[in-house]
């Protein structure tokens, strides 16, 4: 299993980061003001536009080194990747396999199951946890709609699979308010928005997204996958789609869940945004310091994993997940088994 070691988060948006030998070094405004070596770090996410030298570049593709640039507000723009690593026959098999809806039904299916099974299983501990607090009957109704969304994915064909998804998740995203125990009157979540984020609860869902997304992606290019090539969000360029697939079996225990305990600790305040003139919610550089800083400790909490039954860090769950997609392309595994969280 491979070993999670640190990521890099550059958030001030006029830094500059260059090669010093074996280090990394941050500048802002020509000044050097951090220094990294290389060897410690599996990532490094730049927030900002004015970028990399060609070298930092160069070393950290050959080191298999993430290397992601996302603008101030967190919105993916780019990701640096070297020579395509594994062996050429998995990604033809990976083609192959998701060339069609026809050939991509069982892995889609499998992914499906995984991300509506977590979303039930969050809002069953969530009944569990605060009986008293929450409307029960409403979060049962919910829990009644996923179990069912997944007994009748036995039969589905691929387009009443993509029905059946979105079915779903306005279930789970119809009672997800309910997860806010603390400020609720600025942390109030009204379903979702993307593009742009219209509350604070979508955007550090958003932003939580794009911080896993590209981990995933990563771990898909370094188990020798092709993270464009996916089963069930559609081929564009640009789009890591079997990154976004993956994605989706760990929206619900990871990411979500890990939006909601900053909000219910009190580690995110009202005073953390910034609204923009379109009416798009972003956390402002101090409080993004502060998420990144809570979601790297969170990656080193460790689980068990369900299929594996190894125990493991929360980082390590989305190469977990390649590897094991890897394995089931590659014939060792009779079907793409799911991260199935309880």
């Amino acid at each position: 299993m491979k070993r999670l070691q640190n990521t890099l988060y550059v958030t001030t948006a006029n830094s500059y980061l260059s090669l010093d030998g074996e280090n990394v070094v941050v500048f802002r405004d020509d000044e050097a003001v951090g220094r990294v070596p290389l060897h410690n770090l599996e990532n490094i996410v730049c927030f900002g536009y004015r970028g990399a030298s060609p070298a930092l570049m160069g070393a950290c593709a050959e080191r298999g080194i993430g290397l992601c640039f996302l603008t101030q507000h967190g919105r993916f723009l780019a990701r640096i990747s070297g020579p395509v690593q594994g062996n050429v026959l998995l990604r033809k098999k990976q083609y192959e396999a998701f060339s069609s809806p026809e050939s991509a039904l069982p892995t889609a299916r499998s992914i499906v199951l995984g991300k509506i099974y977590n979303a039930r299983w969050s809002l069953e501990r969530l009944k569990r946890d605060h009986p008293m607090r929450v409307p029960v009957a409403e979060v049962e109704s919910a829990i009644s709609q996923l179990v069912a969304a997944v007994e009748s994915l036995k039969t589905a064909g691929y387009d009443a699979l993509l029905g059946i998804e979105g079915s779903a998740a306005k279930a789970y995203f119809g009672v997800f308010n309910y997860f806010i125990l603390r400020n609720e009157d600025c942390f109030y979540f009204d379903g979702r928005s993307r593009r742009p984020p219209l509350d604070p609860v979508n955007a550090m869902l958003s932003f939580a997204y794009t911080l896993l997304g590209n981990e995933i992606a990563g771990s898909l290019e370094s188990v020798g996958l092709d993270p464009a090539v996916g089963c069930l969000h559609s081929v564009r360029p640009g789009r890591k789609s079997l990154a976004l697939d993956i994605l989706e079996e760990l929206r619900a225990p990871l990411a979500d869940r890990f939006v909601i305990s900053q909000i219910n600790l009190g580690s995110v305040r009202p005073d953390d945004f910034e609204k923009k003139e379109n009416g798009a919610y972003y956390l402002n550089e101090d409080a993004r310091k502060k998420f990144l800083a809570a979601w790297q400790k969170k990656k080193q909490e460790t689980i068990v994993h369900p299929f594996l039954k190894e125990k493991i860090p929360w980082g390590l769950v989305g190469y977990a997940q390649a590897m094991l997609m890897s394995r089931y392309l590659r014939g060792d595994l009779d079907g793409y088994p799911p991260f199935l969280w309880r």
